[in-house]
């Protein structure tokens, strides 16, 4: 999983494939514009993997009368890198393709030259150490870790399976520690009992990061499973991740895509008053809107005053115009016929209650509310000459974390004073990414309070962290440190979601149901997209393209569907690799 953004120094530039590659497309037709005011059939909010996705589908489609509004001065979202020295890329958001077999971002990969099919892993040796300097054992650690997966597997299956958790337990951490303790409980000796629990300690870290969230305790045991895993593993691309933005931005025109041009306000929907047709103010007796798929006012489509649009006779998307407006920081005002939202949850989390007039249904507001945006943050250690093994790939961090956390509080586990002590105790491991670079990563509360540091006081922390754990004061300073701040971001809020306890994919679902604003409108006004809207790979850059496509069908769709081109991207290769043959 990973969708994250950029640090707050060094701030990065637009990278070359999310900019420089953007409007090779010709020209098409231009929106029409009247002083701040541009009319539009669709407007899509966000140049994410969403957004991009979406404006991708309409114009294999023959529909080119839309605008992308990005509220940052580049494309690309959680899709993000910056360079280092001797021309090599970081990563600072998305970081590798979760899967091959039915994955739309590989095959798009592969389709453009970006990754090989013939993938040879490099050798990946992990080093367990503890604060003192002591190395584990390898059959320790790999005792632990095939325990570890097993606990995480049961947990996944409550999803599809009939029977109940054990009584009181509703959280994937609450299971696996009580699976835990019951493994520990025939351990003899105190010190390789702690050692053993250290090691559970951080794998469960990791799986933080991965989920997206502060502790285990929060996600939700019978939604675990709702996420479904692609097979083969996960790919990094050679060229990095951010080149996946060329082959989608190649056919958006230029001028398509306005930047630094954050929405304001979404007026989606209309009320009759005495004088005509109007926005819905924020205090009208529509404030509540009813909980059905369709939430509809009386008003029909065609009767908006004022708003009209000359139908595009070259494109496919024939759709009455006007139905919704929406207002940017900047002034300038859009009208357009429909909306492809894909604003990230964290956005929504903060937002919602003002962004939309009038205000979304109470059943998405309490599903926005229900899910979980967690904070996930890198830290980047860029060193001048190597230091480490060549043989060692990563150094697992063993805490002991039951020594300082078992008399303390949720409260104090919160406080300022904890944090400031103990936020490094979250870093899990070190990997190398070269042999001059090392990445940490670190979640939740931790993360949060890291964001507020110094780079430097970072790269200090985390320097006499690996001379502690390597016993080896020599260990250098690095000549750079880059930490993410997905968290303080205003356009991201965090780094990705999850299902919380109490929460269901259901709400995800609810999320991304379109709103239609009148009972005789056959096309949304709004349909979301995002990472937060795809019920089953939630969390991922593919989650967050499939579900751009979908929205963009939504605005397609006509009582023939079969005339929708779908993309057909990698469709053989697909079926090469699962042994089909071909004709």
């Amino acid at each position: 999983m990973g969708d994250k953004e950029e640090p707050v120094t060094p701030a990065p530039s637009p990278t070359e494939e999310g900019m420089a590659n953007i409007g090779s497309a010709g020209a098409g037709d231009q929106p029409q514009t009247s002083g701040n005011n541009t009319n539009v059939k669709i407007v899509i909010i966000g140049a994410g993997m969403a957004g991009l996705s979406a404006a991708n589908h309409l114009l294999q489609n023959g529909c080119d009368d839309f605008l992308i509004l990005e509220a940052r001065g580049r494309v690309g979202g959680r899709i993000v890198s910056i360079p280092l020295s001797n021309n090599q890329k970081i990563e600072l958001g998305a970081n590798w393709i979760h899967g091959v077999l039915g994955n739309p971002i590989f095959e798009l990969a592969v389709q453009h030259g970006l990754v090989s099919v013939v993938n040879v892993p490099k050798p990946h040796k992990v080093v367990a150490t503890t604060e003192d300097g002591h190395q584990v054992p390898f059959n320790i650690l790999q005792e632990i870790y095939e325990a570890y997966v097993c606990f995480l597997r049961r947990c996944d299956e409550y999803f599809l399976c009939q029977y109940s958790p054990p009584p009181d337990i509703h959280s994937v951490g609450e299971h696996i520690n009580y699976e835990i303790e019951i493994y520990l409980s025939g351990v003899q000796d105190p010190k390789e009992k702690r050692l053993k629990q250290s090691i559970f300690n951080c794998l469960l870290k990791r799986e933080t990061c991965i989920t997206g969230c502060n502790n285990m305790d929060e996600v939700d045991l019978l939604e675990l499973g709702s996420y479904t895993e692609l097979q083969g593993g996960n790919i990094v691309l050679p060229t990095g991740y951010s080149s996946i933005l060329r082959p989608l931005g190649a056919q958006i025109a230029k001028q398509s895509i306005l930047t630094k041009c954050p929405v304001k306000k979404i007026h989606w929907k209309r009320k009759k008053t005495f004088t005509g047709l109007e926005t819905v103010d924020e205090n009208s007796e529509d404030e509540h809107s009813d909980d059905s798929e369709r939430t509809v006012t009386e008003v029909p489509t065609g009767e908006i005053r004022g708003a009209s649009v000359e139908s595009n006779t070259s494109s496919n998307c024939d759709y009455p115009a006007g139905n919704v407006r929406i207002d940017c920081e900047d002034g300038r005002v859009f009208h357009a016929a429909h909306v492809i939202c894909t604003i990230p949850l964290g956005v929504l989390k903060n937002t919602h209650r003002t962004l939309f007039d009038p205000v979304l249904p109470q059943y998405k507001q309490e599903s926005i509310e229900n899910l979980m945006f967690g904070t996930v943050d890198k830290i980047f250690l860029e060193y001048e000459r190597p230091f480490l093994s060549a043989d060692i790939s990563e150094i697992m961090l063993l805490w002991d974390d039951d020594k300082r956390d078992m008399n303390s509080s949720e409260e104090e586990l919160a406080s300022e004073a904890y944090l400031s002590k103990n936020w490094f105790k979250k870093i899990y491991s070190f990997a190398k990414v070269t042999d001059t670079l090392l990445l940490g990563w670190v979640s939740g509360r931790e993360a949060e309070y890291m964001e507020k540091l110094d780079h430097e006081a970072v790269a200090e922390k985390c320097t006499e962290i690996l001379r502690n754990f390597l016993q080896d004061p020599y260990v250098p300073k690095p000549k750079r440190c880059v930490c993410t701040s997905w968290k303080s971001q205003d356009f991201t809020g965090g780094a990705y979601t999850s299902i919380p306890v109490g929460a269901t994919q259901e709400d995800i679902e609810n999320l991304a149901q379109p709103l239609y604003a009148t009972p005789q409108a056959m096309k949304p006004a709004i349909v979301f997209a995002g990472e937060h809207t795809h019920s089953s790979f939630y969390s991922t850059v593919h989650g967050a393209y499939l579900s751009g496509r979908t929205a963009a069908q939504h605005l397609l769709a006509s009582d023939e569907p079969d005339e929708i081109i779908m993309e057909s991207d990698g469709s053989d290769l697909s079926a090469w690799i699962q042994g089909i043959a071909l004709d």
